[in-house]
C-alpha cells in the first residue's frame, strides 16, 4: 500500500479521464491520494472530487504564485472550507522566487496566514519551495516560536542542510518524480540523508512524471510507485518495507483514516 500525498486531480487534464486515473491508482496499490488546491476555485473542485471518491482527500489553500490573483474575500472562504470533512490539510502555501507572478512580500503574508491557520486548527500544512529555501526556513523558524509545526516540504529539491533544518523544525520531507531523474544524484543524496520516519512520497501529478515515464503527461498517482522504489533504494530497503513506513508516516501527518 502506498499514498500519493500530493497531486492535483482537479487539473483540467484529468477532466475526461479522472475516473480511470483513480481506478488505475487503486489497482496499483495506491490506497489514498491527497489532491491539493491552489486557488479558491481549485479548492472547491478538489473538495468536489474528494466527495466523489473515498480514496481521495483534499487540501485547501492559495499557492504562492496565485496570491496576486486572489480576490477580496477569497482567503475568508478558504478558512471556511477547512471545515469540510474531506479537507485534511492546508495548502499548498509557501514561497517561490523562480516565478514573479506575485510580489514576494505578498507571498510571505499569505504563507504566514497559512502557518497561523495550521497552528490554530491543528491541520497540517503543505509547503511549496522554489529557489527560496533559506527564506522559508526563516519563516518556519519564526512560526515555531508560536507553537509546534505540523507540515511537509512538498516536492523537496533543497540541500541536505536545508532538509536537516526542516526536520529539526518538525517537518516531513516529500519527494516527487525528480528524485528518479538520471542527473538527480544530489537529490538522491538528500533522500538518503532524511530520517526514514520523516519521508513522504508524491507525484505532483499531472507534473513531474518519474523515470521511466519522464516527459509523459499527464503524470498520475499510479506512478508514485517509481518514486517510492527510488527512495527505498537510497535507504537500502525493498519496496514493500518502504511502503509500510512511508504510509505510516503519511497517516501520522494526515488524517487518511485506518
Amino acid at each position: 500500500m502506498l499514498i500519493d500525498t500530493h497531486c492535483h486531480l482537479d487539473d483540467e487534464q484529468f477532466d475526461e479521464v479522472r475516473d480511470a486515473v483513480i481506478t488505475r491508482a487503486l489497482d496499483a496499490g495506491i490506497d489514498f491520494m491527497l489532491t491539493i488546491g491552489t486557488t479558491l476555485e481549485s479548492c472547491k473542485k478538489t473538495i468536489e472530487i474528494a466527495e466523489q471518491f473515498a480514496s481521495v482527500k483534499a487540501a485547501v489553500g492559495i499557492q504562492p504564485n496565485y496570491c496576486a490573483e486572489a480576490n477580496d474575500g477569497d482567503w475568508e472562504q478558504i478558512v471556511e472550507l477547512i471545515n469540510h470533512p474531506a479537507v485534511i490539510a492546508i495548502g499548498e502555501t509557501g514561497l517561490d522566487r523562480y516565478w514573479d507572478y506575485t510580489p514576494f512580500e505578498m507571498q510571505q503574508d499569505f504563507f504566514d496566514r497559512h502557518l497561523r491557520l495550521s497552528q490554530q486548527t491543528g491541520l497540517p500544512f503543505i509547503v511549496h519551495m522554489r529557489e527560496c529555501g533559506d527564506d522559508i526556513i526563516k519563516m518556519l523558524r519564526r512560526a515555531s516560536e508560536s507553537g509546534p509545526l505540523n507540515g511537509v516540504m512538498h516536492s523537496f529539491t533543497g540541500t541536505v542542510e536545508q532538509a536537516q533544518q526542516c526536520v529539526e523544525l518538525g517537518m516531513y520531507i516529500s519527494f516527487a518524480g525528480m528524485v528518479t531523474f538520471k542527473k538527480s544524484e544530489d537529490l538522491r543524496d538528500v533522500a538518503a540523508s532524511v530520517p526514514i520516519d520523516r519521508i513522504l512520497i508524491e507525484t505532483d501529478a499531472p507534473y513531474l512524471s518519474p523515470h521511466p515515464h519522464r516527459g509523459q503527461r499527464p503524470n498520475e498517482p499510479a506512478m508514485v510507485i517509481h518514486t517510492a522504489r527510488c527512495v527505498a533504494e537510497q535507504h537500502a530497503m525493498d519496496l514493500s518495507e518502504f511502503a509500510v513506513i512511508s504510509t505510516r508516516n503519511a497517516k501520522q501527518l494526515f488524517a487518511f483514516g485506518p
